[in-house]
Parts: structure tokens; C-alpha cells; sequence
């Protein structure tokens, strides 16, 4: 059987994630409700989320679900048992989500640096252009505008050693 995931939210009583999707078979639309067990405000909500979408009653029904989708779902609900309102819940999850390009990521510890390269990887992912994108233009040539003086640079002016 196919399942085609519509929507996805999260009910937070009883905690429920809520999966409409449509039945490949029957051409049906359907609700499934996977109850959400032993998650707290100190939970974590990745591996949660993880354990959800290999879960063998689940898996089919996820398959159309993304990880990070299902990351959000599982914040909301943490942050809904912490007594956050919902508006609370997804500007966190919005300032997680989103990359500072300010920030000095040498500074980040190993699972810090792992999430920025997640959250980079599906952001490029969303944007890539794939050739069969009906927008998808092969080579593509960009004149930058001249105005200002190019600054030189100690390390680009050519010297006469050699490596």
C-alpha cells in the first residue's frame, strides 16, 4: 500500500501527532493519530522525532513526512508542556532553525555544528535548481557591476616564490 501524507500537526491533548493522508488504494483521505508516550519538557525532540519515523506501526504512513517537520511538531509539544503559548513556540523554533551568518561556528560544539549543517544542507536542498525544474537554466552568465575601486589584498598580489 501507498500512503500520500496531506498534512501533519500535532494535538497537545492527549500529546498526538496527526497525520492526514491520502490511501494510494482506495483514493481515500484518512486521519491517523500516533499517540505521543514518555516525552516531557526535557525530552529531545530529534531523536523523538527519529524514533517516530523508524517506528514499524508508523514508517509507511511517514514516509511523505520530513524529519524536520516532524522535528517542529515535537518542539511545539515540548514547548506547549513548558508552558510556552504556541506564538512562543515557533519564534524559538524559528531562531533555531535559522542560521546567523555572523556567527563564528568554530566555537560550536560537535552536536551545535552537526544541527547548523542539517539546517544548511535542507536550505540548499529547497533552493538547488535540478534539471528537470522547468526554471533550470544550464549556464548562466552574471555581469557584477564595477562601480567601486578594488581593495588589494596582501595575500593576492603575486610574489616571486614558488611552492
Amino acid at each position: 500500500m501507498t500512503y500520500i501524507a496531506q498534512k501533519c500537526g500535532i494535538r497537545f491533548r492527549p500529546p498526538a501527532v496527526v497525520l492526514i493522508y491520502k490511501d494510494d488504494d482506495q483514493d481515500k483521505t484518512r486521519q491517523r493519530t500516533m499517540p505521543v508516550r514518555n516525552f516531557s519538557k526535557f525530552s529531545d525532540c530529534s531523536l523523538a522525532a527519529e524514533q517516530l519515523k523508524n517506528n514499524p506501526r508508523h514508517k509507511a504512513y511517514l514516509e511523505g513526512v520530513s524529519l524536520c517537520q516532524l522535528r517542529k511538531l515535537y518542539r511545539l509539544l515540548k514547548g506547549h508542556l513548558g508552558g510556552e503559548s504556541l506564538a512562543e513556540s515557533l519564534e524559538k523554533f524559528r531562531q533555531e532553525e535559522t542560521i546567523d551568518p555572523e556567527e563564528d561556528m568554530n566555537k560550536l560544539d560537535d552536536k551545535e555544528l552537526a544541527k547548523r549543517k542539517s539546517i544548511m544542507d535542507e536550505l540548499f536542498e529547497k533552493n538547488r535548481k535540478k534539471k528537470d525544474d522547468p526554471d533550470f537554466i544550464y549556464d548562466i552568465e552574471v555581469e557584477f557591476p564595477q562601480d567601486e575601486q578594488l581593495e588589494s589584498c596582501g595575500w593576492d598580489v603575486e610574489s616571486g616564490e614558488e611552492i
